[in-house]
Order: C-alpha cells, then sequence, then structure tokens
C-alpha cells in the first residue's frame, strides 16, 4: 500500500501506531538509486507534517520534538512516495535528496549501502540539462539539439554492435556504456527518463 503525499487522515488511519509506543520506523531509500539512505522514526504528527510539506519530517527521541531533515543544512528529503508494510508498522519511504543525507558528509547513513548507478547517473543528466553548466559534454549535447543527440545514439548502437561481433569484452563493454549514456541523454531531451523505460519493460514482463 502506498500513501499519496498530500495529506490524507485516512491512510494515517491504517497505521498500527500503538505497537511502537506512537512512533513508527520508517526507511528511507533514494527514489533514483534505490540505496538506502537513513532510518528514523515518525510519530503521527511528523508523518502528517511530511504530507503536507513535502519533505521527510521525523520526531527527535532524542530532542522530544519534530525535525524535518535538512532543517539546517538544507539536505532535505523530498517524498516521492510512502508505502507501508504488511503489519502496517513500518514505511518505506522514497525521497530525492537535496544533498548528503547523513551528518558525516556521506549520502547515506549505512556506510557502503548498494545503489543504482544508472539511476543516479539519470538524475545526474536530468541536472546538467536543466542547469547547463558551461564546460560540460552533457551540456553540449543539450545544446547541439535532439537530431544531433539521436545520431549520438545511433553512432554509439553501431559501434557496440560491431564491438560484439568483432572485438574484445573490454571494447564491448566501453561502447555499451556510451550507448546507454547517450540513450539517458536523448530520453532527457524528450522529456522523459530511464524510470519511463523501465516502466514500458516492467508492463512487458507482466
Amino acid at each position: 500500500m502506498s500513501i499519496d503525499v498530500r495529506p490524507s487522515p485516512q491512510a494515517l488511519e491504517t497505521l498500527y501506531w500503538d505497537k511502537g509506543d506512537g512512533l513508527l520506523p520508517a526507511v528511507v531509500q533514494d527514489a533514483d538509486t534505490l540505496q538506502v539512505l537513513m532510518l528514523g522514526y515518525v510519530s503521527a504528527e511528523s508523518l502528517a507534517a511530511t504530507l503536507a510539506i513535502g519533505h521527510m519530517t521525523f520526531f527527535s527521541r532524542s530532542k522530544q520534538r519534530l525535525w524535518t531533515k535538512g532543517e539546517q543544512s538544507g539536505n532535505v528529503l523530498a517524498v516521492q512516495s510512502i508505502s507501508v508494510d504488511c503489519d502496517a508498522d513500518t514505511l518505506l519511504v522514497l525521497a530525492r535528496p537535496a544533498g548528503p543525507t547523513c551528518h558525516t558528509g556521506a549520502e547515506s547513513c549505512f556506510d557502503g549501502a548498494p545503489k543504482d548507478f544508472l539511476g543516479g547517473l539519470d538524475q545526474l543528466v536530468a541536472v546538467r540539462e536543466a542547469l547547463r553548466p558551461s564546460g560540460s559534454y552533457t551540456t553540449s549535447l543539450f545544446e547541439g539539439g535532439i537530431r544531433r543527440i539521436a545520431q549520438k545514439v545511433g553512432e554509439e548502437g553501431v559501434e557496440t554492435a560491431l564491438a560484439g561481433v568483432a572485438q574484445d569484452d573490454e571494447a564491448l563493454l566501453g561502447e555499451a556504456s556510451d550507448l546507454l549514456y547517450h540513450l539517458l541523454v536523448l530520453l532527457r531531451a524528450r522529456g522523459l527518463s530511464l524510470e519511463d523505460a523501465r516502466d514500458v519493460l516492467e508492463k512487458r514482463h507482466r
């Protein structure tokens, strides 16, 4: 079950608050890389605040108050979705972090937590598309227009196919990596994302 990011009293009523003395653990994952970022605890009030403002808000057991992640550092967690486990006593939050999540400056509070690099690269491409930093190859592709980007995808596709037939594994992996990168850029140039392509694959699999 998922909770809409908008305020929803009905969704709050489904949760088993009594089991944890009014608090529920919330595991936060990066919405793009699926890396586990942190574990915190929410009260009904802090969850309501999360749903209202869209930024992950916890209940601090040490300070005995609500606290929004990033309220001082600015490294907020923009909530994309909230799911409830089968016992209705634990939350799984997908969020997009505005910066490092851990107070140590690390991406995650869990050292070495696995993540999907391709999902992270897709988000980096999205940032490049929005900000267009000078000196960036990705910026030059976007400014060259969609025809130029599509041409690059075609070139990399041919080179990947040729490497698959006539070159070693290292060459094939190198060309395949180039193809994946340029394909991400092409999708973004059309207002699409890696997630959109994944959705299509998932529907086909079903």
